[in-house]
Order: structure tokens, then sequence, then C-alpha cells
């Protein structure tokens, strides 16, 4: 198939499936009359940085997975080197937990903190806009 169709088939536009293949993560095949020429295994190449993509990895995370399946594995998270970048991005994503953990106690002890300094009087007059 050519670029247009794979890029319409995968979601995506031909400018990045250009990108792609500058990065060396999507072959650079050209038929007899020059035109760029993919298949199905480039759509599945396609798709699994798509998934990724949307899990938050970014382009160069996607490598691992790329290689496995381009390897001839059925999955491209079945190679060791993917397993590496999942176990990374989910060490990642318990730091943000933690971190978000943290700020959302912070902000919970701010608001209990302000409900308290008003308890039973009068309600605090607060004005829009600026003095003038």
């Amino acid at each position: 198939m050519r670029i247009g169709e794979l890029a319409a088939r995968a979601g995506t536009t031909t400018r990045t499936l250009r990108y792609y293949e500058s990065r060396g993560l999507l072959p650079a095949r050209r038929g007899e009359n020059g035109y760029r020429t993919y298949d199905e295994d480039d759509l599945r190449l396609l798709r699994q940085i798509r998934t990724l993509q949307d899990f938050g990895f970014d382009l160069e995370e996607t490598r691992p997975f790329v290689e496995c399946l381009r390897a001839g594995h059925p999955e491209g998270d079945s190679c060791p080197a993917s397993l590496v970048v999942y176990r990374r991005k989910l060490a990642e994503l318990d730091t943000l937990i933690e971190q978000l953990t943290s700020v959302r106690a912070q902000v919970g002890a701010q608001l209990a903190r302000a409900e308290a300094a008003v308890p039973g009087g009068p309600e605090p007059k607060c004005e829009l806009g600026g003095h003038g």
C-alpha cells in the first residue's frame, strides 16, 4: 500500500509516517515507480507505536517494541528490551502517583484549614475585580 492509504488506515498523517521513517521506526521501502510502499506488518508497527504513545510513552521508548515486532515476534512486548521499558515506565508512573498523592494531601489540608478559620462566622466578603 502507499503512504496515504497507510496513514488513513493507521489514523495518522503522511507527515508523521515520514517522520517515523526518518527516525528508523518505519522501514523506507520504495517500489519500482519510486513511491513508498508498505504492508500489513507496517500497519502493525504503527498501531503498536500509537498504543504506546496513548499510554504516555515517548517515541523513542517505542523502539524496543517496534524492533521486537520486526524480529518476527507476534507481539511487540514479548522481548526482554520491551519488558525493561515497561518496568521503567511503571516506576515513572509510581513516582508521579506519589507526587500527586502528596499534592492532594496538601491541598486537602489547606482546604480544611480554610474552612476551619470561619466556623459559624460571617461569610467573608470576596470582591471580584480590581480596586480603583
